[in-house]
């Protein structure tokens, strides 16, 4: 099954360089285009790397192939993932240049019950990782890395991210009162980044529509989801065009700057009052 999973990988990536090759485009090229990096497109041609179909589906458009062919691709790569085996299929986190937010200039990220993945501190990030089911200590670490790293997203010119949270995200323990106060310090002071945009749903505001999840909106272009057991990301124009105006809804409904500051502190000061306790 692994030599059939690696052959299948190396065919479709060698069709994916064959196309390449016949648009005329370097694979720098083919990047840019794609938004994607460059190393990934080198993986994926030589069959290194399991692309998201939001990536393939990303580099078969740079490449203006038929939409038959773009089915195909993508369905060559279904089948790769199939024979990934269980324990893969199970497990599936963004860790790599296959991750939305390198490519994305707009983000949007709502979570009711945790804070958002870009704005984790590394200790908050781990304690979230242990509670993920199926996930071993090595993916699990690596994970992690790969949240902390993507966090320099931030700090590059061109892009604009917005960060909403419930009230209940700020007051929910994920681990010891150090790991909460250092965590709210780090959204307290990401806020004051000139590309962010960070808000806060007070407890006492009524919600349209009641939160279930959070969810985080790239471009909108594609949406991820993370679950007890994965990162799921939804690519269906119609699903993503829902998500980023329930997003809207929920911003509306947020308070900013000084009064979220002041929020924050509230919270804080009781998380201090409840730790000492």
């Amino acid at each position: 099954m692994v030599d059939e999973r690696r052959e299948r990988l190396r065919g479709l990536g060698a069709r994916v360089r064959r196309l390449r090759t016949d648009a005329g485009l370097t694979g720098a090229e083919l990047a840019s285009r794609a938004g994607v990096g460059q190393p990934a497109v080198s993986k994926i041609e030589t069959g290194r790397m399991v692309a998201s179909p939001d990536v393939l589906g990303r580099l078969a458009d740079a490449l203006g192939v038929a939409g038959d062919v773009r089915a195909e691709l993508l369905a060559e790569l279904a089948q790769a993932q199939l024979e990934m085996g269980p324990r893969r299929r199970g497990v599936r986190w963004f860790v790599g240049d296959d991750d939305p937010v390198r490519g994305a200039s707009a983000v949007w990220s709502f979570q009711c019950s945790m804070m958002p993945p870009l704005v984790q501190t590394p200790e908050y990030a781990r304690r979230v990782m242990a509670t993920a089911w199926n996930v071993s200590d090595e993916d699990a670490a690596r994970v992690v890395a790969a949240r902390v790293e993507r966090q320099s997203a931030l700090y590059e010119d061109g892009r604009s991210f917005a960060f909403v949270v419930t009230e209940g995200a700020l007051r929910t323990w994920t681990g010891g009162l150090a790991v909460m106060r250092a965590q709210l310090d780090r959204l307290a002071m990401v806020q004051t980044l000139s590309a962010v945009r960070v808000g806060v749903v007070p407890w006492s505001v009524s919600l349209a529509v009641p939160p279930r999840q959070g969810f985080t909106v790239y471009d909108d272009r594609s949406v991820v989801l993370e679950t007890f057991g994965e990162e799921h990301q939804v690519t269906d124009v119609a699903q993503v065009g829902w998500y980023r105006r329930l997003f809207a809804e929920y911003e509306a409904a947020a308070v900013y700057g000084a009064e979220a500051d002041a929020l924050i502190g509230r919270v804080v000061r009781d998380l201090v009052e409840l730790g000492e306790g």
